[in-house]
């Protein structure tokens, strides 16, 4: 909600600076995000008179000027397209200045005396218009200050609701609470009843009552749509952020702004029969006031006469019957509309108007009436015309009803932590518009204006309190309890662990959104069907991600974009697998990993990461909880990663995760130029581990053999290793993977891998008999299982 802070303080002021009250509707909850002066600093312009123009001797886009400024007459040469005879404008004379530090002097153009300048709204910061001159109406005064006759020395303030706020959409409600701030007076403008000019209406019928259980219409009849908007009405609208258009949808907008009630204004000449209020029929279709063609669904609101949809309800009106610079005669619409019934519409058919912000948010359904009658007025004043009677179609069934509420002074004191004199709290209930009744001692029944949606329990009568009180003012008392120490799973191992972990081997948390492309989704997981949001923020965030790697590879791709050569990210979070009947959201820790091996230094090369480099990362991750022996790497495949360098990561036998590089089709797709690696794993199955225990270490030496074995390609290494473990007794104390050889010298159908064996007798020293049958069995089960020899 943006708005002008003269017109605020024109309703209501309190003696407090823009600053100061800036400052405190932030701590009442009204966000302010931005306050913008409504024009540049400048002095010395003046509302300016083009008495005559001739055209330039010697150029053919500059016209020669005679200028008044109401006691003398100025030469000037200006350029701009629309200057003309009688024409007023800013005129900033010899010795001004602009915005810009522009000082305007005396200057020769093109051998021509200009003494002064005519300004386009741009050159003094008013607007972003310099299509040409500013003009101003024929009204204004020669000679006066452009500051004080427009007003300029105010700001435009914008303020950031939060949804439950729709009744701050409006002057009237932001005048409203700045009044219960500061208990200053509030000067609502005075609406009366028009005159009835005619006794001409049209029919109404609502025919769908729960979702518009208001509606009222009025004809207005000989209107002139050719007479200009006042411009304090344009400055108004304009500082508000709302482009005047003409005076009948200027005004629609000037209510809407002012008092919070959307209205629309048709043509009544477009109009065949009376006015219907009904659910829109399949297929229908409507061109909107932008231009476009929507094709309507069964669940959109519509307003329509007898033959055809005239408008979305509470979005946005028809084309076709628009006013225009050729209407007479106007039908003017106040309705209200439940919210739940226009919520997400405008969305979903790609729009968003300042109509459907409010109705979205709750408008006041009392409201309908008085918007109808300012708005007719202001209609009459303005463009002239006759009023017809207000024809009204209501449902009171379908009406929101709000019970009185009940609030306790011990209940406020409780939740505040602080007590407030019931004087105080009726005067700051009362400067909401709530209707506060003594029903007790310490006891109050509060009656809720139509206004405040938000309010319907005691708590929300406290929060409002403590927010008009001031949230800063609010005692502060850390909270006090008996607290019993909690026993410390020795077992697990904490996230925050992990991520210290991999942040000590290079790699940086990120956070990425829970939902994803759908594209993207179908990307990494082709063939499953996505669990979608049913409102989504946008179209590429409609689907929740089944695995962390689709935002982690966005993330990936983003930093690639910006030169970074070297990437290693992680992140936490959970995956959601399934839909909602058999949802499951699973903890997870993913990872991805492109470019070196090391950071770019003169002491080592610059050797590219593998799969191995962050098969070591994920294997660290897999020892921090003691548990490592129990984790196996088998090959696998996943439709997101590269069919020969996949492993599923398995821990007795139960899948936890995958690793691997990504699929070159997948990389081609999302445009990546470099081999990409990720691991994700479950978080639930990484962080239980095992209770740590002392073994007494031996006095007795090690023995040690180291066998190179010839197998076939296809035969894993964690094959050979877990038969070694099988078969090589209780006092194997230690076992290591330290070469794997292909090529000359050997089978090319085969390869060799060199483990070292290592045995610790804990009360003696083994003999090498011992150690001999044992290597001699290994070896026995390793030809048995996998044609395994040794290597000569």
């Amino acid at each position: 909600m943006k708005f002008s802070e003269q017109w605020l303080r024109s309703w209501v002021n309190p003696q407090v600076s823009r600053d100061e009250l800036v400052a405190r509707l932030s701590m009442a909850g009204l966000e302010v995000d931005s306050v913008e002066l409504v024009a540049g600093q400048f002095s010395g312009v003046v509302v300016g008179e083009v008495l005559s123009t001739e055209q330039h001797p010697d150029a053919d886009k500059l016209r020669v000027c005679q200028v008044s400024n109401g006691s003398e007459t100025f030469q000037v040469v200006c350029g701009a397209p629309n200057v003309r005879p009688g024409l007023k404008i800013p005129f900033a004379m010899i010795g001004a200045g602009l915005p810009g530090d522009f000082k305007i002097k005396k200057a020769k153009l093109r051998g021509v005396e200009s003494h002064g300048m005519l300004c386009s709204a741009s050159e003094l910061k008013i607007s972003d218009d310099h299509d040409g001159l500013m003009e101003l109406p024929v009204d204004a005064p020669v000679g006066e200050d452009i500051r004080a006759y427009l007003q300029l020395d105010d700001a435009s303030i914008e303020v950031d609701l939060t949804p439950n706020r729709g009744d701050c959409l409006s002057l009237a409600g932001l005048a409203r609470e700045v009044g219960a701030l500061y208990n200053a007076p509030v000067t609502r403008p005075q609406v009366a009843s028009v005159a009835v000019a005619h006794e001409e209406v049209r029919s109404v019928e609502v025919l769908a009552p729960n979702a518009c259980p208001r509606y009222l219409g009025r004809i207005i009849r000989n209107v002139d749509l050719s007479r200009p908007t006042p411009l304090w009405m344009v400055e108004r609208l304009r500082r508000a952020d709302i482009r005047s258009i003409d005076a009948a949808v200027d005004i629609t907008n000037y209510v809407m702004i002012e008092l919070g009630q959307p209205l629309h204004a048709f043509d009544l000449a477009e109009i065949n029969g009376g006015i219907r209020v009904r659910m829109a029929e399949v297929g229908e279709k409507l061109v909107l006031l932008d231009g476009q063609e929507v094709t309507l669904r069964s669940d959109t609101l519509v307003i329509a006469d007898h033959q055809r949809a005239l408008a979305i309800a509470g979005v946005m009106g028809g084309e076709h019957s628009g006013v225009s610079a050729t209407t007479k005669d106007i039908f003017l619409e106040s309705a209200f509309f439940d919210t739940i019934a226009i919520a997400g519409k405008a969305r979903s058919y790609g729009l968003h108007t300042d109509a459907s912000h409010r109705y979205e948010r709750g408008v006041d359904w009392q409201l309908a009436r008085e918007a109808m009658e300012r708005a007719t007025a202001l209609l009459l004043d303005i463009v002239g015309g006759e009023a017809g009677p207000v024809v009204e179609a209501a449902s009171q069934e379908h009406l929101p009803q709000i019970a009185p509420i009940t609030l306790r002074a011990e209940r406020v004191e409780q939740m505040l932590g602080l007590r407030m004199e019931g004087s105080e709290i009726e005067q700051l209930l009362s400067g909401l518009g709530l209707s506060v009744a003594v029903a007790g001692e310490g006891q109050w029944q509060v009656t809720v204006p139509s206004h405040r949606f938000d309010i319907s329990i005691e708590v929300d009568l406290i929060e409002e309190l403590g927010r008009l009180y001031g949230y800063n003012r609010l005692p502060v008392r850390y909270p006090q309890a008996r607290l019993a120490p909690q026993a410390k799973a020795e077992a697990t191992v904490d996230l925050p662990v992990l991520r210290r972990l991999l942040v000590a081997r290079g790699y940086q948390e990120a956070i990425t959104y829970s939902f994803i492309d759908p594209k993207l989704f179908e990307l990494f997981s082709p063939g499953v069907a996505p669990l979608m949001l049913a409102n989504p923020i946008s179209a590429d965030m409609a689907a929740m991600r089944s695995s962390l790697w689709p935002g982690l590879v966005k993330a990936l791709q983003h930093n690639l974009n910006r030169q970074q050569s070297r990437v290693r990210l992680f992140e936490s979070g959970l995956r959601f697998v399934g839909q909602l009947d058999e949802l499951k959201q699973e903890p997870m820790l993913a990872g991805v990993v492109c470019g070196g091996r090391l950071p770019e230094a003169w002491a080592h090369g610059r050797e590219t990461v593998d799969f191995y480099d962050v098969k070591a990362d994920v294997e660290a991750l897999l020892a921090s909880a003691g548990a490592a022996a129990s984790f196996a790497f088998v090959p696998g495949e996943h439709p997101a990663l590269h069919p020969g360098q996949t492993a599923r990561i398995e821990r007795e036998g139960e899948l936890v995760g995958y690793l691997g590089a990504i699929h070159p089709e997948l990389a081609k797709a999302l445009d990546l130029d470099q081999t990409v690696f990720m691991f994700e794993l479950l978080l639930s199955e990484i962080t239980r581990g095992q209770m740590p225990k002392f073994q007494e270490l031996s006095k007795f030496p090690e023995v040690r053999r180291d066998l190179a074995l010839l197998v076939d390609h296809d035969v894993p290494a964690q094959s050979l290793l877990n038969t070694i473990r099988e078969t090589a007794g209780e006092w194997m104390t230690d076992l290591k993977l330290f070469d794997v050889y292909v090529g000359k010298g050997i089978d090319p159908d085969r390869k060799s891998i060199a483990v070292g064996l290592t045995w610790q007798h804990p009360s003696r020293t083994l003999n090498d008999d011992e150690v001999s049958t044992t290597t001699q069995n290994i070896l026995t089960s390793l030809e048995q299982r996998f044609n395994a020899t040794l290597r000569k």
